[in-house]
């Protein structure tokens, strides 16, 4: 048996250094806590969620949770380019589609953000064509504009929260695999590649590894991951579609799709959300699918006629829980281990789920109401399925 009396002690230890455990180490470095986070691959790698450029922020979602949520990330964000001197937010406005026939209702969409006083507006094909002529809708169609939308630079932001953990004075160990962890009447032994720690606390914000960890404590969250992908569309006319133009979309069907203005470069980026993919993280092949970027492509062609051909497809991961509803919280079992589990649409609430988690760890409690993202999920009023 190892000795676990004379390795290193932190207050909180942090596993997964993608945008969720970034923030985490960054509001525990804040808080004044000794921090040390580990991340088994390079720092700014392409293996899971939060490379790449552009993710999508909004309110508009079709459950109170998330707008809420989203309302305090706003909030959440503005601190952090306050504290670190970065721009990482442009707001664009933006647009959700439904589709009479479609699965989801608008209706959802229009109560939460009228409880929460998200100011929004409904339109009909013929309104969404004469604010944003480069979209063309079929009569059957109807849309919520929210003018509070827009985009948060997803690598950017991962390398601020980084740096300013660091500068806060956290420890970031990269390249550094935790094995497994260890939960005792002291806290919890992290077991790395690299030498084993002892934390109070132990954060959890891996991901499509996070069953590797869970598994030996009995505590597994079911997960489907898949290997999901984005194309960048090279349109004739860029200025077009420049984000004091075009906003953000997201198209809520059978299918769902997205996507985003010119953003650093003459192209718009787009995607199919959820593309059932599915591959282990041991499976990916970083290769993106023919059939999905054809699929996409028609898509473009029907709904955006001027987006032009796809010039470059990049891949990345999802992690989808059930009814791709967040997990943010401790293990009933294990109350030092911490879970966060973004379901592939988190990026936007990063800075919040972040403190969030910085609350847990440290104070036991936090200010946000995350009653129905629990370990255990509440068994009344499942989440409402959300896209993006």
């Amino acid at each position: 048996m190892k000795d676990t009396h004379h390795m290193e002690t932190f207050d909180v230890a942090v596993v997964g250094l993608g945008a969720l455990g970034s923030a985490a180490a960054y509001h525990l470095a804040r808080k004044g806590v000794t921090v040390v986070a580990f991340e088994q691959f390079d720092l700014g790698h392409v293996r899971g969620a939060s490379h790449d450029t552009s993710r999508i922020v909004r309110t508009s979602y079709g459950a109170r949770e998330y707008v809420r949520l989203a309302q305090s990330a706003y909030r959440d964000w503005a601190d952090l380019e306050a504290v670190t001197g970065e721009r990482l937010v442009d707001i664009t406005g933006g647009i959700v589609f439904f589709p009479d026939d479609g699965p989801h209702s608008i209706d959802d969409f229009v109560e939460s953000l009228t409880a929460t006083g998200v100011p929004f507006e409904m339109l009909d094909n013929e309104s969404v064509h004469a604010r944003f002529p480069q979209f063309t809708i079929p009569a059957n169609v109807r849309a919520i504009y929210t003018a509070d939308s827009g985009i948060a630079h997803a690598s950017r932001t991962v390398a601020t929260l980084q740096m300013h953990a660091r500068t806060a004075g956290a420890e970031l160990r990269d390249r550094t695999a935790v094995d497994r962890i260890e939960p005792d009447a002291d806290g919890v032994v992290v077991r790395t590649s690299r030498g084993d720690v002892r934390a109070r606390k132990v954060v959890l914000a891996t991901d499509a590894w996070t069953n590797r960890l869970l598994e030996p404590l009995g505590a597994a969250i079911p997960l489907v991951v898949m290997q999901e992908q984005v194309s960048y569309f090279t349109p004739a006319d860029p200025a077009t579609f420049d984000r004091s133009r075009f906003p953000v979309w997201i198209w809520e069907d059978v299918q769902c799709y997205y996507g985003f203005p010119t953003y650093g470069e003459p192209t718009i980026k787009a995607a199919r959300d959820v593309s059932d993919n599915v591959m282990a993280p041991e499976d990916r092949t970083f290769v993106p699918s023919p059939a999905l970027i054809d699929q996409l492509s028609s898509f473009m062609a029907g709904t955006i006629p001027a987006s032009g051909e796809a010039l470059r497809t990049i891949t990345c991961q999802y992690a989808l829980t059930d009814n791709r509803r967040f997990v943010i919280g401790p293990l009933d079992d294990h109350p030092d281990v911490i879970v966060a589990l973004g379901a592939g649409h988190a990026f936007k609430f990063t800075p919040t789920i972040g403190r969030v988690l910085a609350e847990l760890a440290v104070d036991g409690v936090t200010t946000e109401d995350i009653g129905r993202f629990t370990v255990t999920a509440p068994v009344e009023g499942a989440v409402p399925f959300p896209v993006g």
